[in-house]
């Protein structure tokens, strides 16, 4: 183990980035959960992906402004798509979202596969480079999330299906150029299903604590390991989301919402028939 890597001045500004993704993604997540589209955040992140490759492609520098806004446009048009099936067709809303996934996913690889090093890029925007994140960067996406939490929270219910699914898409499109698809996705989807079911502001706190103490985690395991740290940071989120006790609860005696209806009819019915064999 290398000790020595344990350094704040390396992995205080990583940190400090992963507060910055959790303040916007545990709450969105937490709403995402209660709508029912999980893979939401997975469609929407790899569209602003694409959006990023197609600028790479036409020779566009990574971090100038024509990229940002490239990868902008992208998830906004996939949010704006999405919203729209999700009003017209809400029951193969997620059939559409995976499709939507898959479909933008395999654009981003035809636009890198003329690319010496597109493994590479692809590899770092899934991935993400978290290691590298600066002040100046953090501090413009500080600007954007605070922006679209003060509108989402003075809007709040007004903000209806579309706002929500744009002010989703603005908060990703930040979130994937900073830390990848991968934490993404676990930032959002890992602390929102450890703290379902509890109060609003106790949920909150509850999966920022999780999600803060997971993304310390995972850089220190990534420094002492030598590991890639978007990994390591999403393993330490699922095994704290597990520690929780929260994503395998088991049902409760008397609760019978925990038992699937279906198995309940199975028994039914095998009782049933039991009864009728004794019967005959």
């Amino acid at each position: 183990m290398n000790w020595a890597a344990l350094d704040p001045g390396l992995l205080g500004w990583p940190f400090a980035a992963g507060l910055l993704v959790l303040a916007t993604h545990v709450p969105l997540g937490r709403r995402v959960l209660a709508r029912g589209i999980i893979f939401l955040d997975l469609a929407i992140a790899q569209i602003a992906v694409l959006g990023v490759i197609a600028a790479h492609a036409l020779g566009w520098e990574t971090q100038g402004w024509q990229t940002q806004l490239a990868a902008a446009a992208a998830a906004l048009a996939g949010a704006a798509f999405l919203a729209r099936c999700e009003e017209r067709w809400p029951e193969i809303q997620e059939a559409l979202i995976g499709s939507s996934f898959a479909v933008a996913a395999s654009l981003a690889v035809l636009l890198l596969a003329g690319d010496p090093q597109g493994g590479e890029h692809l590899n770092a925007l899934l991935a993400g480079q978290i290691l590298w994140v600066g002040p100046p960067q953090l501090a413009q996406i500080a600007a954007v999330y605070a922006l679209l939490l003060g509108f989402w929270r003075l809007r709040g219910e007004r903000l209806g299906r579309l706002g929500f699914y744009l002010i989703f898409a603005l908060a990703i499109t930040a979130s994937v150029q900073l830390v990848g698809v991968y934490l993404v996705f676990a930032s959002l989807i890992l602390p929102a299903l450890a703290v379902r079911g509890r109060p609003p502001r106790a949920g909150l706190v509850a999966g920022w604590s999780i999600g803060a103490l997971a993304y310390a985690a995972g850089l220190t395991a990534s420094a002492l390991l030598d590991w890639p740290a978007g990994p390591a940071i999403v393993i330490a989120l699922a095994a704290l989301a597990l520690a929780g006790g929260r994503l395998l609860r088991l049902p409760q005696r008397g609760d019978s919402a925990s038992i699937p209806t279906d198995s309940v009819n199975r028994t039914h019915i095998r009782g049933s028939s039991v009864f009728q064999k004794r019967q005959g």
